[in-house]
C-alpha cells in the first residue's frame, strides 16, 4: 500500500469528500491541515507545482491532484491500482 498524504482546511467540501473516498476504499492517510498548519501551504504548493487550492492528494510519489481528480482516478478504475503500488 501506498503512502497517501491529503492536504486539507476543515471547512471544504470537497477535502471531506475525498477523505470519504479514501476511508470507504478503507485506506489510511495522512491529514495536513494547511488551517492549522499555515506554513505547511507553501510546502504544498511547491509539492503542487503552484497549486494553491485543497484538497491536494499525493500517493507515494504521484501528485493525483484534488478531489475531482481522485474521483475520475476512481470511475476510470485507475484508483485502486495506484493504491496498491
Amino acid at each position: 500500500m501506498q503512502t497517501i498524504e491529503i492536504y486539507t482546511s476543515p471547512f471544504c467540501g470537497f477535502c471531506h469528500a475525498a477523505k470519504r473516498l479514501l476511508n470507504d476504499k478503507g485506506v489510511s492517510y495522512s491529514e495536513i491541515d494547511v488551517a492549522m498548519e499555515p506554513e505547511k501551504r507553501q510546502e504544498m504548493m511547491s509539492r503542487a507545482h503552484g497549486r494553491h487550492t485543497v484538497p491536494q492528494i499525493f500517493i507515494g510519489p504521484t501528485h493525483v491532484g484534488g478531489c475531482d481528480e481522485l474521483y475520475a482516478l476512481d470511475r476510470s478504475g485507475k484508483l485502486d491500482p495506484l493504491l496498491a503500488g
